[in-house]
């Protein structure tokens, strides 16, 4: 866009009302300023000097006011900065035309008397409230008129006085249609306080946040700390919620792309916000060459957790995604949306198209992992380097009640796919497991754990870095306990919790997905990674937190009811198995059990034949005495209900 003397064209449009009295109100303060300052009698003899400081006046109001900026300012949502700024303005105008005006009679020889001093003053405070008083009137009657749909700004307190927070307040001020006005900073760093950054003042800690909202009157807050742990986020949201203001945030970290803040980026705070751990530090670069130029073949792709594996896989530039599941919707979902990824990045940076292996080709195959014919055929077409094995049954109750299809999926669909990669020369083999695997249960859980003892097996067999990746509920995945709460919200309730003291560990799709690639590269063969997952989350409590971020208040719009522990469903769950020894890796969050591989038993491959014949029967009684055979520490849960019904106000 076209600049003249720092003022862009475009504005001048926007601003040109405010030009035109500019142009007709300072000549006239010229005039004005000599009818104050002299007796009547004298006015004539000062008409010359008069007139050449209204010309004056006239040719410098546009570079004066253009080289300082004072058209591209936005009057409807103007602050004391924008004032501020004018005053500065006016001030430097009327410099300039006293200076323009003693060069010009310096010059040239004029027959008028000399200039009086007060003049420049009286012409100062003249012009003041000249330029401000429309300005001012585009501010309170375009906010007071009813045919208007602006409001008032909003003032805007930031939480995180850290270069995201001076992000955040530089887009709050190049974007004057969001309506929001920064006000100040919070920030527990004691040496940041009665500091200024990009203008605006740091008002004190977090704990200062009542009695400063309301003596600020702030109606938004925003939380620019996007490595926050969750605790700290509770914390805010709690105050804010108890003195009335709305409060915004900035992404994860590990969500945001860039380093820059976009309006699209603040949101309101979500469930994930308040489960948040400080970032796993994966380590990037080993991670993109252990699958840079492979061929990676990931099953569930459709499912959350393996269409963000897909995702984060792409980025890493394999030479070729197999994108494998049984479901055509979800895989023809996480296809297209890759291959537009694909065309995307093609278009926005040719030096990658000219890279050697840069694009990727993306295959979906649907098909079923209990079948091994089509599973061997598709690892003979494809010959895949790295297999991500993230499809299964998941849901327990679902499970318990078809026990057989558990079985079949999750341990004989396993055991096809290890073979098939076995036969295939597979590099590197991951099994996505739960902590339901952990002294199950349930069915679920058992079937889990028996597949992690085939992967176990299956890295002593061949020596290769066949692995286990163990973490509990993800948040946000299809039919979880997030979802199911929030459609439960929408519907008014009640939202439903199983017991009251229930709990559970959990983890974000993007650090799960984290620390699968990083435990992919760390891994040697035989080995169990858990994620530190930090205390576990009572269900109650993420329910009160889910109805409150809502904007409802429970007891009055919505009620939480106690519906019973469902069969296979434990009070709390648990990361680690007696007998497995847990070590730090360098990652202070990944823990790592090397020695998981040594409760493989000689009959696991033989027990899991009889317990395949025993799926021919269909006989639940008969398939779980098999998997207590070969998990002993599987107990049955049949449920309590002694708390049904019941209802927290």
């Amino acid at each position: 866009m076209l600049t003249v003397l720092g003022v862009r064209l475009a504005n001048v449009p926007r601003n040109r009302y405010i030009f035109v009295s500019d142009l007709i109100l300072l000549p006239v303060m010229a005039y004005v300023s000599f009818i104050l300052r002299l007796e009547p009698d004298r006015l004539f003899e000062y008409w010359e000097p008069a007139t050449t400081l209204a010309m004056l006046n006239i040719l410098l109001i546009f570079p004066v006011f253009g080289g300082t900026r004072l058209y591209s300012r936005y009057w409807l949502y103007a602050s004391v900065e924008e004032f501020l700024h004018m005053v500065a303005a006016v001030s430097a105008l009327t410099l300039a035309v006293a200076v323009g005006y003693i060069t010009l009679t310096s010059l040239i020889p004029v027959p008028w008397p000399p200039l009086p001093r007060s003049i420049s003053i009286i012409f100062y405070l003249l012009a003041l409230p000249s330029v401000a008083l429309p300005r001012l009137a585009i501010h309170f009657l375009a906010t007071l008129s009813p045919r208007t749909s602006f409001s008032l700004p909003q003032p805007t307190l930031i939480i995180g006085a850290g270069e995201m927070g001076a992000m955040v307040v530089r887009e709050l001020r190049r974007n004057r249609r969001l309506g929001m006005i920064p006000i100040g900073f919070l920030d527990d760093d004691p040496t940041k306080w009665r500091m200024r950054i990009r203008g605006v003042a740091v008002l004190g800690a977090l704990h200062n946040f009542p009695e400063i909202a309301r003596a600020k009157q702030v109606s938004r807050v925003i939380i620019a700390m996007p490595m926050v742990p969750g605790s700290v986020i509770q914390r805010i949201v709690r105050s804010c919620d108890s003195s009335g203001v709305r409060v915004q945030t900035i992404p994860n970290i590990a969500k945001l792309l860039d380093s820059t803040v976009s309006v699209s980026h603040l949101r309101d705070v979500e469930i994930e916000d308040l489960l948040r751990r400080e970032p796993i530090q994966t380590d990037i670069s080993a991670v993109v060459a252990s699958l840079r130029g492979k061929s990676v073949l990931i099953t569930g792709a459709g499912g959350s957790i393996g269409s963000e594996l897909a995702r984060q896989v792409l980025m890493c530039r394999p030479h070729a995604l197999i994108l494998l599941g049984h479901g055509e919707n979800s895989i023809f979902a996480i296809y297209n949306e890759l291959v537009r990824q694909l065309d995307v990045d093609s278009r926005s940076n040719t030096d990658r198209i000219r890279e050697p292996g840069y694009q990727t080709i993306i295959y979906p195959v649907i098909a079923d992992i209990r079948f091994p014919a089509r599973l061997q055929s598709i690892f003979d077409e494809h010959r895949p380097d790295i297999v991500f094995h993230a499809a299964a049954h998941k849901h327990v109750p679902l499970m318990e009640a078809n026990v057989a299809e558990a079985v079949l999926n999750n341990i004989i669909g396993t055991r096809n796919m290890i073979e098939a990669s076995r036969q295939s020369g597979v590099e590197r083999f991951v099994l996505i497991s739960t902590d339901k695997a952990v002294n199950p249960s349930n069915v679920m859980g058992a079937c889990k754990r028996v597949a992690e003892l085939l992967v176990h097996q299956a890295a002593r067999a061949s020596g290769k870095p066949y692995m286990v990746l163990r973490f509990g509920n993800v948040l946000g995945s299809r039919g979880s306990v997030v979802p199911t709460m929030k459609e439960q919200i929408a519907r008014g309730g009640p939202v439903t919790v199983t017991h009251s003291e229930i709990t559970r560990f959990f983890i974000t799709i993007s650090e799960a997905v984290q620390l699968v690639l990083q435990a992919m590269v760390l891994g040697r063969g035989g080995e169990v990674f858990v994620l530190d997952m930090g205390e576990p989350v009572k269900i109650l409590d993420m329910a009160r937190d889910l109805i409150r971020l809502s904007g409802l208040e429970l007891g009055q719009d919505i009620d939480i009811a106690i519906t019973g522990l469902r069969p296979g469903e434990k009070l709390y769950e648990e990361l680690f198995i007696a007998g497995e020894t847990y070590q730090h890796t360098f990652h202070d969050k990944i823990f790592i059990a090397q020695n998981a591989g040594q409760f493989v038993t000689d009959t696991l491959q033989g027990d899991v034949e009889e317990l395949s014949k025993a799926l021919q029967r269909n006989n639940s009684s008969v398939i779980k005495k098999h998997l207590q055979r070969i998990v002993p520490e599987f107990t049955t849960i049949i449920g309590d209900t002694t708390e049904a019904n019941l209802t927290v106000p």
